[in-house]
């Protein structure tokens, strides 16, 4: 018996080189507009080891993007750590397509901050590789 995946929703478009990242990735990505509020979703995001998942979904809020700055990452399913540490600020859950999302509060610094025409896409889910990565880091 084989099973499909249900289509990938595509409610607005992306900027053709978010799309040619995306794209290059070879991840399946979704966008949603819920009511105005613009999300990207990505699905089967690689989770380093230490998290009860090895795979997640991971949202991004694009309300003001490009011009504006990425904030924050959504996951789903939810993250722990496999050691029982807690994650902290993530006790906020979203649904998002009708499914609750775990937010990941982290922002950007003053030592790292949004570079418009510079940043985007790209360069936030790079940032969102290093969230997962530094939890391990801190005591």
């Amino acid at each position: 018996m084989t099973t499909t995946s249900p289509p990938l929703r595509r409610q607005f478009d992306l900027q053709e080189e978010d799309r040619e990242y995306l794209d290059a990735k070879g991840l399946p990505w979704e966008t949603l507009n819920e009511g105005g509020v613009l999300w990207l979703l990505v699905h089967e995001w690689p989770v380093p080891d230490g998290y009860t998942a090895r795979t997640v979904s991971v949202a991004l809020r694009l309300t003001g993007y490009p011009s504006g700055a990425l904030d924050m990452a959504w996951f789903s399913p939810a993250l722990a750590r496999t050691d029982g540490s807690p994650v902290r600020a993530t006790s906020v859950r979203t649904t998002i397509g009708g499914s609750p999302w775990q937010r990941w509060s982290r922002h950007r610094t003053a030592q790292n901050p949004w570079r418009p025409g510079v940043d985007g896409i790209p360069t936030h889910l790079a940032l969102v590789e290093h969230w997962l990565d530094r939890e391990f880091a801190r005591a």
